[in-house]
């Protein structure tokens, strides 16, 4: 007896062609009128637009100030996963343990996560305020020096770091949380009899299982780490000495202040397939052991 598979098939496409249309709207049709300015000598106001096929590219690829830019995303962006993502893995696993106050610490590690990035940098421009910030405020207290946090060319993009790992910390705490909360207790228990002691737990159970879970964490973080513009524009302006110049800061500065649109997509281009090239360089070394 056959069984018919049409009725099955159209399922599929109307459950897999919402989702290519919203891919396609949102994501490629930008990238590809990107990648046509990047073509061009694009001003805004201008009525002609000029064809100068790959100048702009062979112009970034020749900008010492976009090497520094690299840099300095590159040099954020591993802080962040340095930091970021082993602190919260550690505040999961605390707040996972059901101890008193569980759900008043999450929400307050959490409630960054949800405040504007403005307000934030705000805040912590104030906090590194050399003269009357509360941080000098305390180092002096305890007799260490104070520090010019970002007046400093050698310590302002550490500082921008430390308050995004402040701020994005919640996020994948609660990612980190949600994981341990769906391994089987069984794992545990049984471990519990073979005589496995906390760390053993840790190490041959929690770790192996939360391989998704941590995958996600990392490829959202790398994303996340690249797209850092708001607190530079707020704290630092780039500067002081360009220090602290990001890639999407200077994608921002070239589009819409020197109105250097073809130069400015020729640089969300490249951000692009750099973001795209690492996800899939962790994808190939390690994402290949995940399974879901």
């Amino acid at each position: 007896m056959g069984v018919d598979t049409s009725e099955t098939d159209l399922s599929w496409y109307a459950l897999v062609l919402p989702k290519a249309i919203l891919f396609a709207a949102i994501l490629l049709v930008p990238f590809i009128g990107a990648f046509y300015i990047s073509l061009h000598e694009w001003a805004p106001l201008a009525q002609d637009h000029p064809f100068i096929g790959l100048d702009n590219y062979v112009r970034l690829f020749n900008d010492p100030i976009f090497y520094n830019a690299i840099i300095n995303t590159a040099g954020y962006s591993v802080a962040l996963l340095v930091f970021d993502v082993p602190i919260a893995l550690g505040l999961a696993l605390l707040l996972n343990m059901n101890l008193r106050g569980t759900k008043f610490y999450s929400g307050a590690i959490f409630l960054p996560v949800v405040t504007s990035w403005v307000v934030v940098s705000l805040i912590w421009t104030w906090l590194y305020n050399p003269e009357y910030g509360l941080l000098n405020t305390f180092l002096g207290s305890i007799g260490l020096p104070q520090l010019s946090w970002l007046q400093s060319s050698s310590t302002a993009l550490a500082s921008i770091a430390l308050m995004s790992v402040w701020k994005h910390i919640g996020f994948n705490m609660v990612i980190f949380l949600a994981g341990l909360k769906g391994i089987p207790d069984d794992y545990y228990e049984a471990a519990i009899i073979d005589g496995a002691n906390r760390w053993e737990r840790f190490r041959y159970i929690t770790l192996p299982l939360l391989k998704p879970t941590t995958f996600f964490v990392f490829i959202v973080t790398l994303i996340f780490s690249f797209r850092v513009y708001t607190q530079v524009y707020v704290m630092t302006q780039g500067g002081p000495v360009r220090s602290t110049y990001t890639i999407v800061y200077y994608f921002w500065q070239a589009g819409f202040q020197q109105f250097e649109m073809g130069y400015a997509s020729a640089i969300a281009v490249v951000l692009f397939l750099i973001v795209f090239g690492l996800s899939i360089l962790q994808q190939r070394t390690w994402g290949d052991d995940v399974e879901y």
